[in-house]
């Protein structure tokens, strides 16, 4: 008797641990959603993101693989080390299974480098630099939503088209800074164009004052603000102080998205032409998601949310394929899976993590065009995918196959 319960329960045991392998490895599906929630760029990620994530989680019916879902968060300060720690914290004790958004290209740099280290995934949408899917790419790494090179290719080529072909750039001081000036720079050189000189500013500061006048006696036909967040809206406001546009010099806001003109108001951002991976009025799908989005948040989704609704249900996808929560498996499909929703629309994932979609060009309504509450755009171009980002062949990952 005593033999048979002990053999019994050894057969119980072994198949809950066979359960747990091939399923979720310890009964639950854990995402941990990593950014900015109280700094420069709350609005453009923060909460939101996190809404964005649950509303994934919800669609996707709570489960997967028969285990619940679980979404986690927290506020990296925009600090790298801070934000390392807290995904060590989550990898190592905290059993999260990936870390998604990751707004700031220096945090977003950190997280990945702890992820390869601990092999698990990690899903950027909310930084913006290629070093993620270049020479710093990881074989559990993605990059999601958008990147430089595409907001280089959208904003700073059509400019230069328009004849805005001598630029200065106004550049925070960090990763992400310098990327978006580098990409931007090439390619309006690629097209013709020159660059007159560059001015650096802390990420966050209140006065832009000796920035913008450098820039201004600069000469340059387009002053590109290769920052993001309130850093840029404050720029701009304290550029239409100045004269600078009043003058003839036109602002390239190269990371700014629907929270950021919310913000400023349609008649400070009126005429500015920028690039987004989404816009909530493009179609019905779009809509849809927008729609239900509002009536969680009271704001319209950016790329940066629908990005990270995106990347959660891509993932859930992926882990439901794979029958497992396994880092390596998870990682194959999500290389080999095509991205069918509203934000990815038959996206593909290259072999150095980018996902390569669709961007649009985009500019901002006068005041007395638009026709509702939070209509804001008109939709200038779609940018094909193949156009927007970087063959992942020339992108300096070594884990592409040249």
């Amino acid at each position: 008797m005593r033999k048979s319960l002990i053999a019994s329960l050894a057969l119980l045991l072994a198949t809950s641990t066979a359960a747990f392998a091939a399923g979720a490895s310890d009964g639950v599906v854990k995402i941990g959603i990593l950014n900015d929630q109280s700094g420069v760029y709350a609005d453009f990620g923060g909460k939101s993101s996190v809404e964005a994530a649950k509303m994934a989680v919800e669609d996707f019916g709570g489960k997967v693989l028969g285990a619940p879902i679980e979404i986690v968060d927290a506020d990296h300060q925009n600090k790298p080390d801070i934000a390392s720690n807290i995904a060590r914290q989550w990898y190592d004790q905290d059993k999260v299974d990936a870390i998604m958004e990751l707004t700031t290209s220096s945090v977003a740099l950190a997280v990945q480098a702890v992820a390869k280290e601990k092999k698990k995934i990690d899903i950027v949408t909310g930084a913006a630099t290629t070093d993620l899917t270049g020479k710093q790419c990881s074989p559990y790494g993605f990059h999601w939503a958008y990147d430089t090179h595409a907001l280089a290719v959208g904003t700073g080529g059509a400019l230069v088209k328009q004849g805005g072909d001598t630029w200065f750039f106004l550049t925070a001081d960090y990763a992400f800074g310098y990327s978006l000036e580098q990409q931007t720079s090439d390619y309006v050189k690629a097209s013709g164009g020159k660059i007159l000189g560059s001015v650096r500013h802390p990420l966050s500061t209140n006065d832009f004052s000796s920035f913008l006048l450098q820039a201004q006696s600069s000469g340059a036909k387009v002053i590109g603000l290769a920052n993001a967040g309130l850093d840029t809206s404050n720029a701009i406001k304290q550029a239409s102080e100045f004269g600078i546009t009043q003058g003839g010099q036109h602002l390239a806001a190269l990371l700014f998205t629907l929270a950021e003109v919310h913000g400023l108001g349609l008649q400070a951002a009126q005429g500015l032409t920028l690039t987004e991976g989404y816009y909530w009025n493009l179609d019905d799908k779009s809509r849809e998601f927008g729609k239900r989005f509002f009536a969680r948040t009271g704001k319209m989704p950016n790329m940066i949310h629908a990005g990270t609704y995106s990347a959660v249900t891509q993932y859930l996808k992926a882990v439901r394929k794979a029958g497992t929560d396994d880092t390596e498996a998870v990682a194959k499909e999500l290389h080999e899976m095509p991205v069918d929703d509203f934000f990815g629309r038959g996206g593909t994932v290259g072999a150095n993590g980018r996902m390569i979609h669709d961007m649009y060009l985009l500019q901002v309504k006068k005041p007395e065009e638009s026709k509702q509450p939070w209509d804001y755009f008109n939709v200038l171009a779609t940018i094909p995918g193949k156009e927007a980002y970087i063959d992942p062949a020339k992108s300096g990952c070594d884990l592409v196959k040249q």
